[in-house]
C-alpha cells in the first residue's frame, strides 16, 4: 500500500522534537489552544496506544480517567513517547493496517486507510504545534505534505464537527503546503506564542 510508509515518515520529525523539549518549556503555550507543550504531550501518550492498537485492528481503548485528570508526563516521558511513536510507525508500516476497517478506542467502526491518514496528519500537525512552542525548526518532505494536504481536504468538515480541528484560518492558495495544512486545521501558521 503507497500510504504504508508516511507514518513513520510523519514519526520522524516528532521525535527529533519531543527529545529536543527542555523541562522549562513544558508550560510553554502551543499555537493548539486547549493544551500547553505538557497537556500536548499528555494527549500524545494519552491516544498513542489507541492509534498503535487500530493499526492492529484491535480496540483499545484509552487509560481510564479522562485526558485531563492524568498527567503522562511524569518520569521519562520522552523516553516513553519516543518509543511510542515507534511502535505506531511500526504497526503502520504494515500493508495491512490500511485495509478494511477499524476502531480508534470506541466501538465505533472506520476505514482504516481514514484513520491511518488521520494519525499521519496528526502527527504532522502536533509536530508543528510542539516546535513552534519550543523554538525547534523540523522540515517535513513535499509527498508526505501533499498526502496531509490531500488528507485533511477530504477530512476538513469531519474534523470540525468532531471538534478535531478548529475554525478555518485563512491562508492564501499560494502559501506553502504546511501552512494551507495549518489553516485547514485551524492553525495560524505565523503564531508565534
Amino acid at each position: 500500500m503507497p500510504d504504508a510508509p508516511f507514518v513513520a515518515r510523519a514519526a520522524a520529525p516528532l521525535t527529533e522534537i519531543i527529545r529536543h523539549v527542555k523541562p522549562d518549556q513544558l508550560d510553554n503555550a502551543t499555537p493548539c489552544a486547549e493544551y500547553d507543550v505538557r497537556r500536548l504531550v499528555n494527549h500524545l501518550l494519552f491516544w498513542g496506544p489507541s492509534l498503535e492498537g487500530a493499526g492492529r485492528k484491535e480496540t483499545v481503548p484509552p487509560p481510564a480517567g479522562s485526558e485531563t485528570e492524568l498527567d503522562l508526563t511524569t518520569g521519562d516521558w520522552a523516553a516513553e513517547l519516543t518509543a511510542q511513536l515507534e511502535r505506531i510507525a511500526a504497526t503502520w508500516a504494515e500493508p495491512a493496517a490500511w485495509d478494511g476497517t477499524t476502531h480508534m478506542g470506541g466501538p465505533t467502526e472506520l476505514p482504516a486507510a481514514l484513520v491511518g491518514g488521520m494519525i499521519v496528519t496528526e502527527l504532522v500537525v502536533h509536530a508543528w504545534d510542539l516546535a513552534r512552542a519550543t523554538g525547534q525548526h523540523p522540515g517535513w518532505d513535499d509527498d508526505l505534505l501533499g498526502y496531509v494536504h490531500d488528507e485533511v481536504v477530504k477530512t476538513a468538515e469531519q474534523g470540525r464537527q468532531m471538534g478535531v480541528y478548529g475554525p478555518e484560518v485563512a491562508v492564501p492558495a499560494t502559501a506553502p503546503t504546511l501552512d494551507r495544512i495549518l489553516g485547514i486545521v485551524g492553525r495560524d501558521p505565523g503564531w508565534n506564542g
